[in-house]
């Protein structure tokens, strides 16, 4: 029967030793290979393909202003980074940005679609997009002239958007087509429409609001009928009707009892 002899200690410390050094050479040996693959040109970026929402900005224009601020090889380029880049550009939501082996990147992008003027500051008015998103752009570059101004506490752009969804099909039925909505800051809603009459919707959750604006929007031709003038105002914070003012005609209350 054969017996294993135990190795000396030096001998065994020795071969430790030597794994150890190996293990060690291995690892520089990698982080040589790495360090080279990061810096090497060969692995260059040497072609970027864009696609996507390009409505406002061209090609050249998205390229003049992201691939300055491209760094590294196909390897190193920190995508992050890169999509930060495309996305400072004027008009860009968001960007998508994939390696494409062997030296490209692929870039998708959306574009801000603008349904609002933010008017809370009103040198420096910022645009909302349809996300509800608020948003840096040259306010000039915008061909609808017809946006209506949100104006509101910071934050409150999202639900300004919903809120206008809900109401505007209401009043369309009216041909009142609001062209400015504002929420205080104690939660009270008030519109402008483009002919000049001023609606206060009131505060309350928004379907509450919505179901004051849809009895009003139902039920406005039965009074202002009666009168044959049109609307100056309305006031919608009453919990059993609303408030009138017509040319020529002092405050119309209309209960909603009687005009059903």
């Amino acid at each position: 029967m054969n017996t294993a002899v135990p190795l000396p200690l030096d001998v065994r410390l020795m071969n430790g030793v030597a794994a150890g050094i190996f293990a060690l050479a291995a690892a520089a040996l990698l982080a040589s290979a790495v360090l080279w693959l990061t810096r090497a040109p060969l692995f260059s970026i040497r072609a970027v393909q864009i696609d996507g929402d390009l409505a406002r900005n061209s090609v050249p224009t998205i390229r003049a202003n992201a691939m300055p601020r491209l760094q590294g090889n196909f390897f190193s380029i920190d995508l992050k980074r890169a999509r930060d880049a495309f996305e400072s550009v004027p008009w860009v939501r968001q960007a998508v940005v994939k390696r494409v082996w062997p030296d490209r990147l692929a870039v998708r992008l959306e574009e801000h679609r603008p349904v609002a003027l933010w008017q809370s500051d009103e040198e420096n008015p910022l645009l909302v997009n349809s996300f509800g998103e608020l948003f840096e752009a040259n306010v000039g570059d915008v061909e609808d002239d017809r946006l209506p101004v949100f104006d509101g506490p910071p934050d409150s752009s999202a639900a300004m958007w919903t809120m206008l969804q809900r109401l505007q099909p209401l009043l369309a039925d009216q041909e009142l087509v609001l062209k400015r909505l504002a929420l205080s800051a104690r939660g009270s809603w008030r519109g402008e429409t483009e002919d000049g009459q001023v609606i206060e919707f009131g505060r309350g959750t928004e379907d509450e609001v919505v179901a004051r604006t849809e009895r009003f929007a139902r039920t406005l031709t039965q009074v202002t009928g009666r009168y044959r003038k049109p609307l100056l105002s309305a006031d919608l914070r009453h919990a059993d009707g609303y408030a009138l003012r017509l040319e020529g005609v002092s405050t119309v209350a209309a209960a909603a009892s009687g005009v059903n």
